[in-house]
């Protein structure tokens, strides 16, 4: 088995989870079907064609940099001018930046990581307006996927690390239940059609463990221990 890493870095993200009506909401971390979405555009795959394979894949992701919380608010008219078409609400995280990571068999990820060098089509982070910055694969490794949303150097801007005070900064870690029983957030998250005309998703289980603890090469803050200050250990 062998991973894929991805960065996942762009002025604008958008991962929907729940979005129903003129809300189009956005997960603060990107989904399965995101990113399985993104791979299967880069192979050159059409919306009717079956993902099945990809959608064995383990996944997860690692917050970088969480970026806020955006809101676009959107009115649009017929293409004649005659009718007002509903109001809508866009959420998008703006300069948020991720780590995903996908597991699989050594030539399936091989051959996803071609692709995703010399994609087929545009790749996006989401939606179709959200264009990812900069290189998007980080390498294929041979390790588990665990392994590798904590071997990763941290992905975040510069800048962004200068804003944190803390010496270390925690970041959240979310993926896929690797064992029968784990715990965590039930959401409708796997792709079984991405045609317009059917498409349906089913559910996972997303697991946050313990937050992966990177040093800040520009942090200043000191470290606060109360019972040192009154003579304890």
């Amino acid at each position: 088995m062998a991973v894929l890493k991805l960065r996942l870095a762009g002025p604008l993200q958008a991962w929907g989870g729940s979005s129903r009506f003129v809300n189009r909401h956005t997960r603060e971390e990107p989904t399965k079907s995101g990113v399985l979405g993104l791979l299967a555009a880069a192979q050159g795959r059409r919306r009717s064609e079956p993902v099945e394979d990809l959608v064995g894949l383990k996944f997860g992701v690692r917050v970088d940099q969480p970026g806020r919380l955006l809101r676009d608010f959107q009115v649009a008219r017929s293409l004649d001018g005659r009718e007002s078409m509903p109001l809508s609400y866009r959420y998008y995280l703006s300069d948020a930046v991720f780590l995903a990571v996908v597991e699989g068999p050594d030539a399936v990820i091989e051959g996803l990581n071609d692709s995703v060098l010399d994609p087929v089509y545009p790749l996006y982070l989401g939606r179709r307006s959200c264009v990812p910055a900069g290189r998007i694969s980080l390498g294929v490794e041979g390790v588990s996927l665990d392994t590798a949303l904590r071997m990763e150097p941290w992905q975040a801007a510069v800048w962004h690390q200068k804003k944190q005070a803390a010496r270390t900064v925690s970041l959240e870690i979310f993926r896929d239940a690797l064992e029968p029983g784990e715990a965590g957030e039930t959401v409708r998250d796997v792709p079984l059609d991405f045609s317009p005309e059917n498409r349906s998703y089913t559910w996972r289980t997303v697991v946050r463990p313990k937050p992966h603890e990177v040093p800040n090469p520009f942090g200043k803050e000191q470290s606060h221990d109360p019972m040192a200050e009154l003579g304890g250990s």
